[in-house]
């Protein structure tokens, strides 16, 4: 597919700051594209007012539906006067915008850093955060956006891969691994029982954390999806399972504080994770033809990315195999 034939081609400075412009802003011609693949990011200098930061979403990704339930939830969070960076609203409390047929938010510039999970009171204070945040998002369900499911990030996310992407050579050992991790991850959820799905905002890894004055404040809820409230904790332990543990302790101390957490989604941890893996490598998949991404990931759908990748399939099976995380006795 030619360079040109993408859509976010057309998102020259000159269109950034006439969408923004359109919506009573004067720019004062400093724009600056940020660190994003799925949607596209840019901060917009405003002329006597702080930057702003502007979103434009995939085509195709979000209904109209979609976008504004994560925006009413990030309001809603706002309103509660939590750390979160929620979308600029005009006077008609609009928050999605129209030009030339792209769809686009507005957001205040926040600054800060990646968040050091190794920290212990880090975690203690982002565990009190999230147990605020989750004990809003329990309040009601999205009825628009989806449910992370085996379907949608593992079924779906195996079919593409094995129908279109994994070499010849890979396709057999892909599909048998591939198979045995999902087999692993449904019975993890039969054997967790009940569990409650929430709104949570999906995608909880450092960078979308900013960490600035000694406080984090959440960013980016674009993937915010209904999921166990475990998928906002998980991404935030690594290490070998003694320091998974107590950064869990410490993660649950403050959560507690404010929602209770239900232990038994411990055992959906490693499933989670399992999903995820599977999900990613077909989000790639599917993004590939957008000229940024095979610059940005020059070693996807490579003989070697794809042998390393199975690798990490059967060690993840192993992973399934293994007694969840249990929290020390107090």
């Amino acid at each position: 597919m030619p360079e040109s034939s993408h859509p976010f081609q057309t998102l020259s400075p000159g269109f950034v700051m006439d969408a923004v412009e359109s919506q009573g802003f004067l720019c004062d011609c400093r724009t600056l594209a940020l660190n994003s693949y799925e949607n596209r990011v840019y901060q917009v200098g405003i002329e006597d007012g702080a930057p702003l930061v502007a979103k434009f979403y995939r085509p195709g990704r979000w209904s109209d539906g979609q976008i504004l339930e994560e925006h009413r939830f990030c309001r809603e969070l706002a309103e509660h006067e939590l750390p979160v960076v929620a979308p600029w609203a005009n006077g008609d409390g609009e928050t999605l915008f129209a030009c030339e047929g792209f769809r686009f938010a507005l957001y205040p510039r926040q600054g800060g850093h990646a968040p050091e999970f190794d920290n212990l009171d880090n975690l203690l204070v982002l565990g009190r955060l999230l147990g605020r945040i989750h004990g809003i998002g329990a309040v009601r369900p999205f009825k628009k956006r989806p449910v992370l499911d085996v379907a949608s990030f593992g079924r779906d996310s195996v079919a593409l891969i094995g129908e279109r992407f994994i070499p010849d050579d890979y396709r057999e050992s892909y599909l048998t691994v591939a198979s045995r991790l999902l087999e692993g991850v449904e019975d993890a959820l039969a054997d967790a029982g009940e569990v409650r799905y929430i709104r949570t905002h999906g995608d909880c890894h450092a960078g979308n954390i900013l960490w600035r004055d000694d406080a984090p404040h959440f960013v980016d809820f674009d993937d915010a999806r209904m999921a166990p409230a475990v998928q906002d904790l998980w991404m935030m332990l690594s290490g070998d399972r003694p320091r998974r543990i107590a950064q869990l302790d410490a993660l649950l101390e403050g959560y507690n504080e404010f929602c209770a957490f239900n232990p038994r989604e411990l055992r959906l941890v490693e499933p989670l994770r399992a999903l995820r893996m599977l999900h990613h490598s077909a989000w790639l998949a599917r993004r590939w033809d957008d000229p940024a991404f095979p610059a940005a990931f020059p070693w996807f759908n490579t003989v070697r990315y794809w042998g390393e990748h199975i690798l990490e399939l059967r060690e993840q099976v192993a992973a399934l195999a293994e007694p969840p995380l249990e929290l020390p006795l107090r």
